[in-house]
């Protein structure tokens, strides 16, 4: 247990220093975001556990580097990512499933509970929040498939 949080330590840590230190601005506040290639990265390796990476991961960088501060929608976007790729990581190995769970997942965290979330808390209209969060799931998702196929990479080399 204690080899397992000292991974999620440093897997959350590379988020945010991911996150915070190689943002390429796109639209607004929306950023392609590598922390979520750790954050994938934790998935794979440890299942639901890994969401620890994606929200503490998330609201740190937020905390100590986002000028916009703490973005509940964002912790709770990367909290349904997290755990709905993470149960379905300890059941199923195939490449395909996972990519296609992670697309899933991203809908369900980005473009459906984030843009909730900030249309209800910040009055903004769908209209305007429901393109750019399409941005950030369309970024978001295609990292995340990075992060998986670096984790079959990772994998492989350690079977040798």
């Amino acid at each position: 247990m204690t080899k397992k949080i000292c991974y999620l330590a440093v897997l959350t840590a590379l988020y945010v220093v991911l996150s915070a230190f190689l943002k390429i601005n796109l639209i607004g506040n929306i950023q392609i975001n590598l922390g979520y290639i750790a954050f994938a990265v934790a998935l794979c390796a440890f299942g639901p556990w890994g969401t620890v990476v994606g929200v503490i991961g998330c609201s740190l960088e937020s905390l100590l580097f986002s000028a916009y501060g703490f973005s509940i929608s964002w912790a709770v976007a990367n909290f349904i990512i997290g755990i709905a790729c993470g149960f379905l990581f300890l059941q199923v190995e195939n490449i395909w499933a996972r990519v296609a769970n992670i697309v899933l997942s991203c809908a369900m965290g980005l473009l459906a509970a984030k843009t909730f979330i900030e249309c209800q808390l910040y009055n903004i209209p769908l209209a305007v929040k429901f393109p750019k969060n399409a941005v950030a799931f369309a970024v978001d998702t295609t990292i995340m498939i990075c992060g998986l196929f670096l984790w079959r990479i990772i994998e492989k080399r350690r079977r040798i």
